[in-house]
């Protein structure tokens, strides 16, 4: 079977290729304040720590009331202040990624004296003013060998509110064309935090799909908390996942905690999980926040309202390393050994879909619908690492359908797809493809019924329900039992699911089988699992909404949807170049150009553990060589090995 290749693109600075591994950036003497209380002895200690532990950049910010104190002047000191701390980063073999409109900061928004209330991205004079402060702030710095890209803003809708795609769109436009006005040559990108529809399923205005048209590359801001454990520790890697768009490279360009909320041990386990489930995810930059802690700055806002920011830092107070900063170190050396811009995520024959109908925000279609969309894909994308299954995940576009060449296609607890695509559904499964659905109305009352077309015609069913009544899931146990064999299940094979959601949600599709086989029941007797066969591939329908069950209940994780997607795996023959039977590790494979398959576990026990994983026509090896075919795992631990085959 013929894999499909996953995109993990590499930022370049001119024509080189660069990997950032870096923190956001306020020294200890005055976090926003730094530039009026400036110490380049701290600044270069502060910079010399990050180096030592592997940073090679940072990102720092132009604190906008202090560089812009009238509508058309710089604040001179100020700019001499930056200097020396571009400075510092070349002594330091360091560069950053200055960020122009700083208004919002850890818990507070400032404005220059001068703004007036004014809008910031339809006032004309307004817009105009940020585009002279960015055009002549660049010109002052362009030329410098510290500057590696910019970022024209930090969490700007948090400080500027949302608006209109076209209006967002013209105003960052207009300001990176200030860049290039400049003299601005390097990569440069919003630093809004993607936290936009493609993401969320809420638009803010902020679409990464229309900034990508003006910008170098695309930088989520992960803080997002959750009920599940495994839940936290893929959610970055999933937000990176759908933030990837127009090929432009991913930088993780925030992310982190503070230490307020969690041990030492609890720190280092959510880093460690980040760094390398979102490398899997085609990340390829991480800026943690932030460089220090700010306990000296205790009756300084915004820390003297929110303490707990005081302690984003990967070090303390006085620039000892914490938790987060070693398990940078070895994030690096790591990143070091496998050569990363050299490396590029293994093909893979098997597709997550994603419906259209989250990012286009078609008329009549609910903000909850789109979120139900985010939230089933998540855990269907948790779920498919428990069953070992290395998926891309795909979009489907109401003009293109779905990308062909996967052997399996997942549409998780979905409600909505374009009518062309089923179409396209049944062209992929006569050609060989396993098609697998789960129906769910999804949270909302809107339209309760199967957004779909040829049903019958894909899934060999019909609908066997009453108009507008939703058949609601009276068990608190879903139980599936298999009457056939269905890959490694055996009839009499029973898996359990514990239903959740609303009374929208809690709901499952009662249908009678024509074309199609029955091969699992409910404790009722009803078809849950139906399989119809087309050509040399098949369509696999579930009745219930396994994914969004799992998605409304918390710490649930690992529960049997996993065992599912490791049948439908086997069933379509999906080529898993490592197999394990535990899933609380997952793996996955980034490939060298020079032939060389690097193999990454990652373990989501909170107790150690020793796997020996199975090998299809090779063997495990340590970098160094030695065959490893046990490998021990610390709580919440990595491990990397590599893939040597016959």
């Amino acid at each position: 079977m013929t894999r499909v290749d996953r995109p993990s693109p590499v930022l370049h600075v001119g024509e080189a290729p660069v990997v950032w591994l870096g923190a956001n950036f306020w020294s200890r003497t005055g976090g926003p304040l730094m530039w009026t209380r400036y110490d380049p002895a701290v600044v270069r200690e502060e910079l010399r720590v990050l180096a030592e532990h592997g940073l090679n950049m940072t990102r720092s910010f132009f604190y906008w009331p202090d560089f812009h104190p009238t509508p058309d002047s710089l604040d001179e000191q100020c700019v001499a202040n930056f200097a020396d701390f571009l400075d510092a980063h070349s002594e330091t073999g360091m560069t950053t990624v200055p960020t122009f409109l700083v208004g919002h900061m850890s818990g507070e928004n400032w404005d220059p004296a001068w703004r007036d209330g004014r809008d910031l991205y339809r006032d004309v004079w307004f817009v105009g003013r940020q585009a002279w402060y960015v055009r002549e702030l660049t010109a002052r710095f362009a030329t410098h060998p510290a500057v590696a890209g910019w970022l024209l803003t930090n969490e700007v809708p948090i400080y500027g509110g949302e608006a209109p795609r076209p209006i967002v769109d013209a105003w960052a436009s207009l300001l990176v064309d200030a860049v290039r006005a400049g003299g601005g040559t390097q990569p440069v990108a919003v630093g809004d935090g993607a936290w936009g529809i493609e993401t969320t399923g809420h638009d803010n205005g902020f679409s990464v799909r229309d900034l990508a048209e003006y910008t170098d590359f695309i930088g989520p801001h992960v803080y997002r908390m959750e009920t599940d454990q495994i839940r936290q520790h893929l959610k970055a890697a999933y937000i990176a996942e759908l933030a990837a768009t127009n090929g432009l490279p991913v930088i993780m360009e925030e992310f982190g905690l503070t230490s307020d909320f969690v041990s030492d041990t609890g720190a280092a386990s959510y880093y460690r999980q980040l760094l390398y489930t979102t490398l899997l995810a085609g990340a390829t930059g991480w800026i943690a926040w932030n460089n220090t802690d700010y306990d000296d700055l205790a009756d300084q806002r915004p820390y003297s309202h929110h303490p707990f920011e005081m302690h984003f830092g990967i070090t303390d107070r006085h620039g000892n390393p914490k938790p987060p900063l070693r398990e940078l170190a070895r994030f690096a050396a790591d990143l070091a050994a496998i050569d990363l811009p050299s490396v590029r995520r293994a093909p893979v024959d098997a597709a997550l879909v994603v419906p259209s109908h989250l990012a286009e925000d078609y008329p009549f279609t609910q903000e909850e619908e789109r979120a139900h969309i985010v939230a089933t894909g998540e855990q269907a994308y948790v779920a498919a690492h428990e069953a070992h299954i290395p998926v891309a995940v795909v979009r489907e576009k109401e003009d293109g359908g779905l990308p062909s060449g996967y052997g399996l296609y997942l549409l998780p607890s979905v409600k909505q797809l374009c009518a062309t695509s089923w179409q396209q559904l049944v062209a992929l499964a006569r050609d060989g493809a396993t098609v697998y659905a789960s129906y769910s109305h999804g949270p909302s009352g809107v339209q309760r019924g199967p957004w779909w077309a040829h049903t019958e015609e894909l899934f060999g069913v019909r609908m066997d329900s009453a108009y507008g009544l939703a058949e609601p899931v009276t068990d608190d146990t879903v139980v599936l039992r298999f009457t056939e064999a269905f890959g490694p299940f055996a009839a009499g094979t029973e898996l359990r699911f514990a239903a959740a959601g609303n009374e929208n949600g809690r709901t499952y599709l009662p249908v009678r089988a024509t074309s199609g086989r029955v091969v699992a029941v409910d404790a009722h007797g009803r078809p849950a699992i139906v399989v119809a066969d087309h050509g040399a591939g098949r369509a696999v329908l579930c009745t219930y909404p396994l994914e969004f069950f799992a998605s409304a209940r918390a710490r649930v994780n690992p529960e049997q949807t996993w065992r599912l997607y490791d049948a439908l795996a086997e069933v379509a023959d999906v080529e898993r170049d490592v197999r394990l039977d535990d899933p609380r590790v997952f793996t996955d494979t980034l490939v060298h150009e020079d032939g060389r398959r690097f193999v990454f576990f990652v373990s989501q026990h909170e107790t150690p553990v020793t796997i020996t994983p199975s090998v299809a026509g090779g063997e495990l090896r340590a970098l160094g060589g030695d065959p490893s075919a046990a490998i021990d795992l610390p709580p919440y631990g990595v491990a990397l090995r590599l893939l040597a085959l016959d």
